[in-house]
């Protein structure tokens, strides 16, 4: 099989990149096709809760807890001290989608678009250091017009520039 069409969304934290993320999927999911997401986290997480039956599952040692019902699955990895897993090997796991979006990763060398925001935590750009940014999106006016920017809430258009960067819109 072939690698998924990849398109990466890369900002400093509080840039707006998890709200641009749920908009392109739920526009994509709109026009047809079948997307999935990768979001990098710098930090520790937790998506079950303390007493839950997965969760003492994990408190006990498992490798995996796999949790399963008639409307989902989701399947919880442990490392246990082994290293992160590389972005390829996430991606391989995924089942066959149109687009994968991916959430941070900033340092992956796939085409991406930056998030900026006056209120992010850090406003430094990015681009001027990230061959692979190929455009920005940002709620204030850009100098910098290497890129084409866009409107950070003007995800019909930024929904458009994916389609054509990745492919998409040949499918």
């Amino acid at each position: 099989m072939s690698a998924p069409r990849v398109f990466g969304i890369s900002g400093w934290k509080n840039s707006g990149k998890t709200g641009l993320a749920v908009r392109l999927v739920e526009e994509f999911t709109r026009r047809g096709y079948r997307i999935s997401t990768i979001k990098h986290a710098h930090h520790d997480f937790d998506i079950d809760k303390v007493g839950a039956d997965s969760f003492r599952h994990r408190q006990a040692g498992a490798h995996e807890v796999t949790i399963v019902s008639g409307t989902r699955f989701a399947i919880m990895h442990e490392l246990r001290g082994a290293p992160e897993p590389s972005f390829e090997e996430i991606l391989g796991r995924l089942a066959p989608c149109d687009l994968v979006l991916i959430e941070g990763y900033k340092r992956e060398p796939i085409p991406k678009i930056e998030a900026r925001r006056l209120e992010a935590k850090n406003r430094e750009p990015l681009a001027p250091s990230d061959p692979y940014i190929v455009a920005v999106a940002a709620d204030h006016p850009v100098e910098d017009r290497d890129l084409p920017v866009f409107d950070l809430d003007d995800t019909t258009a930024i929904a458009n520039f994916v389609e054509r960067i990745t492919g998409l819109k040949n499918v």
